[in-house]
């Protein structure tokens, strides 16, 4: 993909892989005008853009055309090549060529003249890919990476309630001039997630986007107060895998959503109160998002292939620059790649997310659910908020009765009592691992069979489905404690803990003819300590920049209730013929749109604040115990949480708007980060919306520990090292008198100067020095402490995660880089 400042977008080279390429533009940048189609599908008009004129067609074509040219390519294939021109928030373009195409710019050394025509936008430079990427007027050139996504009672939970008698009336009274923008793979309009709130006021004369016609989406039936926007991007995608398949149960040509992901997580973010909202009457409540009076903006840029989402960065930069030249004020991106993860000048939501924060829109990415490894945690560029998952106080027991009248409480989605004959999976599966390879072609007919996760390795869902293909009727699935969680495997099935179910197959071993019942699951609320972090979120350190704390916060990601596509089954499976308007889900795609309706809230009761302001508001005031006042527990272990598991902590929304202090960042941060990094001013430039307010340049000497982050973290911590922090007083006194309290990590010894901050009138950003001296010789691990800003009523925390690294002769610490995907 190119990338540059002025008219042109990112191409991918495909089939050989998509790319985008961002070019230098000679010309000033061509402002954000409603006027003008956003990224613009080449050549074919689409119906999520509005057509150009012949004459824009001309302007935009005919560089290329020359460029082209000089490699003897037809104009056809020029044509044929180009996917998307960008054109709103910088210049670049996205375009695929064959491998002949390839091979034939790769081996030609030409330099192109920069011509500058009136109107029109610069001559491309140099040559495509890594050759093009070196020559004048080329920014960056990069692939167009996959990604891929990361599923009412949570609002309750965090202390959010429609009460208007409630203190701080969130939900109710804030959000209406707010529009939350969902990447994703699109929306079921009619669902009463999407409704009109009663009241709400006309839509906020600052939006500039649209509602887009497609296949069965009719933007006059489909979009209203709530539902303000709806568009698709489709010509990366289709690039990749060929036409999408619309045919029988395939996808929509439209912001329609197939899949049921996006409308889950735009119900979650922003959807409107829906009464007796419930899972086949399971979670039985109002449903509701976390702004529910906030407007929705929809940008579909996953698709179904293969029973998942798939999405490429082609159709999500696209989809950035429209977004923020339509206005949303907060951007929700439930997608992401796995590590390795590329630098950010070569990743398009991070080039994307910088834009936004550029232009004071929050973005929010979830953190992926490769967990509970360490160093697979995603989306880490410091000026987006990235979420892990935690788990809520519902849960949905369900009793298991043996033949002896044993019985006992596992987890479930069970709707109908069954009593049938128990047995032992070793009667159907090789070596008893509950999995497709190992059936022995015998049948389950009419009995419940008892699986282990520990044979085999395997998931409760492959062991359904297996269970199922011998035509069982259900399944006990033992599973660790710390992974125990309700599922909809289709077939009937419960989680019971490994020592329950070793006691189930003692019963089973014993017994002549063992029988079991097990009764219909119901749900329970406030019966067991919460949150925990979710056994699949991935965790930190951040493997691209170990000094940035990643993730950044918690919120609840675990067996979420909201919307659905009626056309997509709770289960994706092609033959799970279900329909349902409300499911479960669990991931960190859950937990992002939670903390995205909490940035809307925010964002709405605090107009002026920046993006860095209002991700120090949610870090700073998160918690760190559970219901019981305990530790929070890390999922996939049976030990106390630590921040890599959940960043600064689990998130407080009404602690959120009124945090006392916060610490800012703006683009010159950003860029002194990025020098930070040793990035070149190219690298820069390509990173940043054209602005002249902004200086790109670097002094040589900067160092990423300094940047004014909600966290510090040194990764490599070999002698004395003091770090400074600037803090803003955001809260109701201005005459404020702040106290410091330090918990040292173990191993070192943590002063902070000075101790005490007076902010007053004249004096609203105060500037405290942390000084962090290892006391002990290690190597290869961290340590966390705090710091605690306290005035009687705020308390302003900060985590502390140090890597002591005093004996360099073991060996040496190590970061890895990383990629991105859809959670």
């Amino acid at each position: 993909s190119v990338r540059g400042n002025d008219d042109f977008f990112s191409p991918p080279l495909g089939l050989l892989p998509l790319s985008l390429a961002l070019l230098q533009s000679l010309l000033a940048h061509r402002p954000c005008a409603h006027s003008l189609p956003g990224p613009q599908p080449w050549p074919r008009s689409s119906p999520h853009h509005q057509a150009p004129s012949q004459t824009s067609l001309q302007c935009l074509f005919q560089p290329l055309s020359l460029f082209f040219w000089q490699f003897d390519f037809r104009q056809e294939e020029a044509e044929e090549a180009m996917v998307y021109s960008y054109r709103h928030g910088f210049s670049g373009f996205a375009a695929m060529l064959n491998s002949t195409q390839a091979s034939t710019l790769a081996s030609e050394h030409i330099t192109i003249s920069i011509q500058t025509l009136r109107d029109h936008p610069p001559l491309l430079n140099g040559l495509m890919g890594t050759t093009l990427a070196g020559f004048q007027g080329v920014i960056s050139v990069f692939r167009s990476k996959l990604l891929q996504l990361h599923t009412t009672r949570s609002w309750d939970f965090m202390g959010l309630s429609l009460n208007t008698q409630q203190r701080i009336p969130l939900q109710s009274d804030y959000g209406d001039d707010i529009v939350v923008g969902i990447f994703d793979t699109g929306i079921w309009p009619e669902s009463d997630s999407f409704k009109e709130e009663p009241g709400m006021p006309p839509v906020p004369a600052s939006w500039r986007g649209t509602c887009v016609k497609g296949d069965k989406f009719e933007p006059k039936k489909a979009c209203n107060r709530k539902l303000v926007g709806a568009r698709y991007y489709l010509n990366g995608f289709e690039r990749e895998f060929g036409p999408l398949d619309t045919s029988g149960d395939g996808e929509y040509r439209s912001p329609r959503d197939r899949i049921g992901h996006g409308t889950h997580t735009a119900s979650t973010a922003a959807g409107s109160t829906a009464a007796n909202a419930s899972y086949f009457g399971l979670g039985l409540g109002a449903a509701r998002g976390g702004a529910p009076r906030a407007r929705l903006a929809v940008y579909k840029v996953c698709w179904f292939k293969d029973l998942d989402g798939k999405c490429t960065e082609a159709d999500v930069l696209a989809a950035f620059d429209d977004a923020l030249c339509d206005g949303v004020s907060v951007i929700s991106a439930s997608l992401g790649s796995s590590p390795p993860l590329m630098p950010f000048f070569r990743t398009s939501t991070d080039i994307g997310s910088f834009h936004a924060a550029q232009v004071g829109v929050t973005v929010v990415f979830s953190a992926g659910n490769d967990g509970p490894d360490p160093s697979l945690v995603q989306n880490v560029s410091p000026w987006s908020i990235c979420v892990a998952a935690g788990t809520m106080d519902r849960t949905f027991p369900t009793r298991i009765v043996l033949g002896n009248n044993l019985f006992f409480m596992g987890e479930g989605f069970v709707r109908k009592e069954m009593k049938m004959k128990l047995v032992d999976s070793i009667k159907f599966f090789d070596d008893g691992s509950c999995s497709f390879d190992k059936w022995n072609h015998k049948l389950a007919t009419g009995k419940i069979v008892l699986c282990f996760s520990s044979i085999g390795q395997v998931s409760s869902t492959t062991a359904a489905l297996s269970v199922l293909a011998a035509n069982g009727s259900g399944i006990i699935f033992a599973q660790t404690t710390t992974e125990q969680a309700a599922t909809d495997d289709y077939l009937p099935s419960v989680q019971v803990d490994l020592s329950q179910a070793t006691q189930i197959l003692y019963y089973i071993q014993s017994s002549k003819d063992p029988t079991v019942r097990v009764l219909p699951s119901r749900t329970s609320i406030g019966c067991s300590p919460a949150p925990s972090v979710a056994y699949f979120s991935s965790r930190g350190p951040n493997s691209a920049t170990p000094n940035i704390l990643k993730p950044d916060i918690t919120a609840p990601g675990v067996n979420v209730l909201a919307a659905w596509s009626p056309k997509s089954s709770p289960t994706l499976l092609p033959f799970d013929e279900r329909s349902v308007n409300w499911n479960f889900d669990s991931g960190t795609s859950m937990s992002c749109p939670h903390v995205s309706g909490i940035v809307a809230l925010v964002k709405s009761v605090h107009p002026t604040w920046s993006p860095a302001m209002i991700k120090s508001s949610l870090m700073t005031t998160a918690y760190a115990r559970d219901t019981s006042s305990d530790s929070i527990l890390a999922g996939g272990t049976l030990k106390p949480t630590d921040a890599f598991d959940m960043g600064a902590g689990h998130v407080d929304p009404l602690r959120a708007v009124d945090p006392g202090l916060v610490y800012d960042m703006g683009a010159r941060d950003y860029v002194v980060f990025l020098c930070s990094l040793r990035y070149t001013q190219a690298q820069i430039k390509s990173m940043l919306l054209p602005s002249p307010g902004v200086d790109t340049s670097c002094g040589g000497d900067e160092s990423d520990l300094d940047l004014n982050y909600p966290a510090i973290t040194v990764s490599d911590l070999s002698c004395s090292t003091t770090i400074r922090r600037t803090l803003r007083n955001v809260g109701r006194i201005t005459n404020a008198v702040y106290f410091a309290s330090v918990r040292s990590p173990q191993g070192v010894h943590a002063v902070v100067w000075p101790r005490l901050l007076l902010f007053s009138r004249r004096k609203e950003r105060i500037t405290y020095y942390v000084t962090m001296i290892p006391l002990k010789r290690s190597q290869g691990r961290y340590d966390f402490g705090e710091i605690v800003w306290c005035d009687g009523h705020h308390r302003v925390r900060t985590p502390l995660i140090v890597h002591v690294n005093t004996t360099k002769d073991g060996g040496s610490s190590s970061s890895s880089l990383g990629g991105l995907q859809v959670a």
